[in-house]
């Protein structure tokens, strides 16, 4: 363990003369960090609920034993790090967020680390996600995505002056303070451009390719599908999507599939409701327009287009802050933030991996949501390809889909785990293409039932036989919501 310790930290070190991967970007050897690393343990931390999870690491409220003031703590895991190659990702996400300093930008405090995790204390943003308010109220008023968009607006202006672009906007990523501020969050997919104000060292660097597909497929721009190079566009793309969700309370493109949500965003598949403004109508047509420097706030004229379109007249662009923020809409009374604290509260978190069986606490008022919808935001965006179409009805559509490790006593092989809306529960050989197993699907508990034991472990129970996997990304309480979702339908 001492080993994989001291391995980790020298691929961690923030100093270096390597080749980049981003050749014409600003960069050092050496780097003074506003954010510094501090000498701190989880144990001076009383951790509470859990914001959110991600492949690599988890969110948690978390407060400091001797001063009392609240973090979001991001807990990334070392060891999946290192097996995943994302070490350069979280470098980059560390000096980025040190280096930006705006009042829409979510605010990196201090990190710290041990044996098995990296830890970053964030601005604790009290208010939760855009996603929950629009969840919440069904949809929000003109008025109020107005509000927001021109915040996110402001925000955008800026990490793009300073040549960045973040390449994962969504309503998730949007989060607000206690007071109802938007915060522009999660800069694990940021791409720095050749003419960036970032200092990025030599060997923190995002993906080799500026075309290479990160982002959730709801938000995902034609271009980045069609493998062009990154641009400001793609946000302002995503911003399209994100205020059309705010005014009606689902994303432009969604669809039973990643697959089918694909489809409609090459193909420019938009349907707007009636009760759409005129004003809001053609904003959004124009953020999605497929031709990225169309976009405004991308041209020559930069975001003075943007700020200028008349769905924005009322907007005072020089205080936005001091306006009043829309009422945010309460969380449901079933789980208390008080409660969450308490529940959590045992939750070891030093191995990253422990106690996410919580991780759905709060989090089973769904109802508010249609099923399909929070069934295809669990998909995985990483390993849907069309070669697996073949393996579907006519009409038959996928609902969830990864690689995974089918565990047998001695031995494991690989599959790819498919839930479809038929609904049909079958694994495929990925190098044969051949069903390898259909799981009898019924909507009965006692027939077919889903057993968590970790983030990367679940267990599929039929009353002829328990199939043990095991999924890398640590996605295995989405299978479980995926399948009783499908279940209680």
């Amino acid at each position: 363990m001492l080993a994989m310790e001291k391995d980790f930290d020298s691929k961690l070190i923030i100093e270096g003369n390597n080749s980049s991967n981003c050749p014409n970007v600003q960069r050092s050897k050496s780097f003074a960090f506003r954010a510094p690393q501090e000498n701190f343990t989880i144990q001076d931390f009383e951790l509470g609920k859990i914001y959110g999870v991600g492949s690599y690491s988890k969110v948690v409220r978390a407060k400091k034993k001797d001063s009392g003031t609240v973090y979001a703590l991001k807990i990334m895991d070392k060891k999946f790090i290192t097996k995943e190659n994302k070490t350069a990702y979280v470098k980059l996400e560390r000096i980025v967020l040190d280096q930006l300093d705006h009042p829409g930008v979510v605010r990196l405090f201090f990190t710290f680390q041990d044996t098995f995790s990296l830890y970053m204390a964030l601005e604790s943003c009290e208010g939760g996600e855009l996603f929950d308010q629009i969840t919440r109220k069904g949809r929000l008023s003109e008025d109020e995505a107005r509000f927001y968009a021109a915040e996110v607006v402001d925000a955008l202006e800026y990490i793009h002056s300073m040549g960045l672009i973040h390449r994962d906007i969504k309503p998730e990523n949007l989060l607000l303070t206690k007071e109802g501020h938007i915060k522009i969050a999660d800069f694990g997919s940021v791409k720095p451009m050749q003419d960036s104000r970032i200092t990025v060292l030599p060997n923190a660097a995002s993906d080799d390719k500026a075309c290479t597909f990160v982002g959730t497929a709801a938000y995902v721009p034609p271009e980045v599908l069609n493998s062009s190079p990154a641009t400001f566009g793609n946000d302002l793309w995503a911003l399209g999507c994100t205020l059309y969700q705010m005014l009606s309370g689902t994303s432009p493109f969604k669809d039973a599939s990643e697959w089918l949500i694909f489809q409609r965003i090459v193909a420019r598949d938009i349907r707007f409701p009636d009760y759409f403004s005129a004003e809001a109508r053609d904003l959004i047509d124009r953020l999605l327009d497929i031709d990225p420097s169309r976009r405004p706030g991308a041209g020559p004229d930069g975001y003075a287009v943007l700020k200028r379109h008349p769905f924005f007249k009322a907007v005072d662009w020089k205080n936005l802050r001091g306006e009043t923020p829309p009422k945010l809409a309460s969380e449901p009374t079933s789980h208390s933030s008080e409660g969450d604290d308490g529940h959590d509260s045992s939750w070891n978190p030093s191995h990253i991996g422990d106690g996410s069986a919580r991780q759905n606490d709060g989090n089973g008022g769904g109802a508010s949501s249609s099923e399909a919808s929070s069934i295809t935001r669990l998909a995985s965006i990483d390993s849907f390809d069309s070669k697996w179409q073949q393996f579907l009805d006519p009409g038959e559509s996928v609902l969830m889909i990864s690689m995974v490790k089918k565990l047998q006593k001695l031995t494991s092989k690989k599959v790819q785990l498919i839930l479809t809306n038929k609904p049909k529960l079958i694994y495929v050989d990925p190098s044969k293409l051949m069903v390898k197993g259909n799981i009898i699907w019924s909507d009965n508990s006692n027939d077919l039932s889903i057993q968590v034991t970790s983030p990367s472990h679940f267990k599929i129970v039929t009353p002829k036989k328990v199939l043990s996997f095991e999924d890398a990304k640590q996605r295995a309480w989405q299978w479980k919501k995926a399948i009783e979702s499908l279940q209680n339908r």
